[in-house]
């Protein structure tokens, strides 16, 4: 049975009053450990220390949690999360709370053996980034020497062991040209799913924006590309594709609305209503130490603030797009334009739409600089 919690806060949706859904999905950031140091990483400029990490009962109780409350997928990432040694514990209380598993990883930290025993705990699912379709690129992209061809050797080892395998083509200027290249080493993979996402800038990744930004060109060239492959490779390989908000038209539903589907929780606790929400200065973030995650997702203040569509400024508010949107991104807001409530600025409409396309062609046109790293 879901957990009640009487919502203090009532969310309005057009002047009336909507009842708040249950999580779909959870992402837990189990640690932000990790081998490699992709230069378009998300996670935050000053990631949590080991020291601060949920331990392992602690997971499990949120884990169960979770469930209690309605959750069904559960996305196990990082950072690197076969950094944790107890991986394959957590994986086994989450498949025995009833959660869909889904590990996210580099593959680095991963061997046959563990991968046999994720399997015999439960995983259900393994998403495996690859940086590169040759292993020159991809070990360039990730800084990590060998990494393409331990990625290789983790696929063929989780299609042995009968997990369901999904691909991660994190795309970018330096790569874009290589996504025919990188479709078709998923198809060899056997991979059932190829995702092609396109680099968000935040965190990390808004150091090597000008290494990152793609082109226009690039941007249109990879539509039509997507749009062809799933015709042609229908019932065989599912293609999931993010593109460029920079060279869009409209935003996209940023983790499908603000606190409409998706929970996220750092390895400290936090918990937050997408990946990038610290970024928002004026948001509060409650901790699974502190309070019952169920009512942080109904009552917490960084939930309740850019759900429905009270807080729109009017040319959102009024705009049918809003039941497909949801109002865009709340952090590209913030960061172009210092308030997290302004119209998305990737929207044709927004009065910085301008700006942003200045940046970003001004971004997509230099010469790439040499990759600032993670960490180094």
């Amino acid at each position: 049975m879901n957990e009640h919690v009487t919502i203090r806060q009532p969310v309005e949706w057009e002047g009336k009053p909507i009842r708040v859904p249950a999580p779909i999905a959870m992402l837990a950031e189990l640690t932000h450990r990790c081998p490699l140091a992709c230069p378009y990483c998300s996670n935050p400029l000053e990631l949590e220390s080991v020291k601060a990490e949920l331990s392992t009962a602690e997971w499990i109780d949120v884990f169960q949690q979770a469930s209690a409350m309605g959750v069904l997928h559960l996305h196990l990432s990082g950072g690197e999360p076969a950094s944790r040694r107890d991986l394959v514990e957590l994986t086994a209380a989450a498949a025995a709370a009833g959660l869909y598993t889904n590990l996210i990883t580099s593959g680095i930290g991963l061997t046959e053996k563990r991968i046999a025993e994720l399997s015999d705990a439960g995983l259900d699912h393994l998403q495996l980034s690859i940086q590169g379709a040759t292993p020159a690129l991809a070990d360039k992209v990730g800084g990590y020497k060998g990494g393409y061809d331990r990625k290789i050797a983790v696929a063929e080892w989780t299609h042995a062991a009968g997990i369901p395998l999904t691909v991660n083509a994190v795309c970018h200027k330096q790569n874009m040209d290589q996504i025919g290249d990188m479709l078709d080493l998923a198809v060899r993979l056997g991979a059932r799913r190829i995702e092609i996402a396109t680099v968000q800038f935040h965190g990390w990744a808004d150091k090597n924006r000008a290494a990152l930004m793609p082109t226009r060109e690039q941007f249109l060239k990879t539509n039509a590309f997507v749009e062809e492959a799933r015709k042609r490779l229908e019932g065989i390989i599912v293609i999931d594709y993010v593109g460029a908000d920079h060279h869009a038209t409209y935003p996209k539903a940023c983790m499908g609305g603000w606190g409409r589907t998706g929970i996220n929780i750092t390895p400290s606790g936090k918990v937050l209503p997408c990946h990038a929400a610290e970024t928002i200065p004026s948001l509060v973030f409650d901790n699974v130490r502190d309070r019952r995650l169920a009512e942080i997702w109904y009552e917490g203040q960084a939930f309740n603030a850019y759900r429905g569509d009270s807080w729109m400024p009017e040319l959102c508010r009024s705009c049918d797009r809003k039941h497909i949107d949801f109002g865009g991104c709340r952090c590209q807001a913030m960061a172009m334009a210092g308030d997290a409530a302004a119209t998305d600025p990737v929207c044709v409409r927004s009065p910085l739409r301008t700006l942003l396309m200045e940046q970003a062609e001004a971004d997509s046109r230099a010469e790439p600089p040499p990759f600032v790293y993670r960490g180094r």
